[in-house]
């Protein structure tokens, strides 16, 4: 079995020293690279390197540079997806994000982590969990999500948490460790239709 092939399937393997996976690093890391320098006017050009980069996209999306990924192929972005600056996705597992998804600024998922025994984590090896993000999401600023996190549907995780495990659908999580605080309800529907009158 490959070091890659033991990557997707979620077992230790060789991320430091394995050439295959070198390689592949550095091509993402190059378009990467080619996208952050590409000037923000040309949203062609740039659309034309993420293209290339993300594995798969759903319609309408948009990245604001500077990005940085791992692999890119491991990405998918549902319909209107919208990152602000400084998205960081390790990639080394699937990164699904649903629609309508949006995400503040220095934001970042991390499949990626690391034996706690010194001798393996010296050896170079890691693993990589799955992270997973519903439809109607809002990611505020600072949010960092760990590997094999599932944040449900219709949920905003407030600026600066650590998602450390699982956000079930229809509420607000904040903190560090990220926990649910409350859900959402018609009453902030209301809320903010009240503000907009005024």
């Amino acid at each position: 079995m490959t070091e890659k092939e033991k990557m997707m399937k979620q077992m230790l393997y060789d991320a430091n020293y394995d050439k295959e996976l070198i390689k592949e690093r550095e091509v993402a890391k190059d378009l990467c690279y080619d996208f952050n320098n590409t000037r923000p006017s040309d949203e062609e050009g740039q659309k034309k390197i993420l293209d290339k980069l993300i594995g798969k996209t759903h319609g309408v999306y948009t990245v604001t540079a500077p990005f940085y990924c791992d692999y890119g192929y491991n990405i998918e972005f549902g319909e209107n997806f919208y990152s602000n600056h400084n998205l960081v996705i390790l990639d080394g597992a699937k990164v699904t994000f649903g629609d309508n998804v949006f995400v503040a600024p220095n934001c970042g998922f991390y499949t990626a982590g690391h034996p706690i025994d010194y001798e393996r984590r010296n050896q170079g090896l890691e693993y990589a969990y799955p992270i997973s993000v519903g439809d109607n999401v809002w990611i505020g600023a600072g949010v960092h999500v760990m590997p094999g996190v599932t944040i449900g549907s219709n949920v905003v995780i407030g600026a600066g948490s650590i998602v450390t495990k699982d956000i079930p659908n229809d509420c607000v999580a904040v903190g560090n460790p990220c926990r649910v605080i409350r859900k959402i309800t018609q009453e902030d529907v209301k809320a903010f239709c009240e503000k907009s009158k005024n």
